[in-house]
């Protein structure tokens, strides 16, 4: 009896068809705003911390793709932002001979988290040189956010469906 070994993709290790590799990792862009100005070095604050993600996925050609992570930082204090980050951070994968729902789970879960660490770093970075304390932002379970963002979908799609069959007199 043969023993197939099952990588965390789901796909068959050693498959001539199933690829997947790091190409790069970038930046591809960065903005850091202090609407406040020297007024948040001369209060007080009480920081507030909201976060926001995101993630954009462009096919290049067939076998490879961009995937950017958007990590959006505001913090306020009260009403008044005190800073806010936004980071888009960018790699490129070849993936290759995966069914559509094992490229999903690659592009949406696995590529991000790939990213993830290195759009942390640049936040602590450019925050630290705006001359506020590091954020050490924690890390993100990016199954969990899929699976959740899988089980809304169907939710709609079934609403979608018993309001389509619904008939009104």
């Amino acid at each position: 009896m043969t023993e197939e070994n099952v990588s965390n993709t789901g796909a068959v290790e050693g498959d001539a068809d199933t690829q997947f590799a790091l190409q790069r990792i970038y930046l591809k862009d960065l903005s850091f705003e202090t609407p406040m100005g020297v007024d948040a070095f001369q209060r007080e604050l009480k920081p507030q911390i909201g976060q926001e993600l995101s993630t954009n996925i462009t096919q290049l050609d067939d076998a490879h793709f961009e995937v950017v992570l958007v990590l959006t930082i505001t913090v306020k204090d009260g009403e008044d932002v005190v800073y806010l980050v936004e980071v888009h951070q960018a790699g490129v994968f070849k993936v290759k001979g995966l069914e559509k729902p094992q490229m999903a789970q690659v592009l949406n879960v696995y590529c991000p988290a790939t990213i993830y660490p290195y759009a942390r770093e640049v936040v602590d970075n450019v925050v630290i040189k705006g001359s506020f304390p590091a954020l050490m932002l924690p890390p993100v379970n990016f199954d969990a956010l899929f699976a959740q963002a899988l089980a809304e979908r169907q939710a709609k799609k079934d609403q979608s469906d018993s309001s389509d069959s619904e008939v009104t007199h």
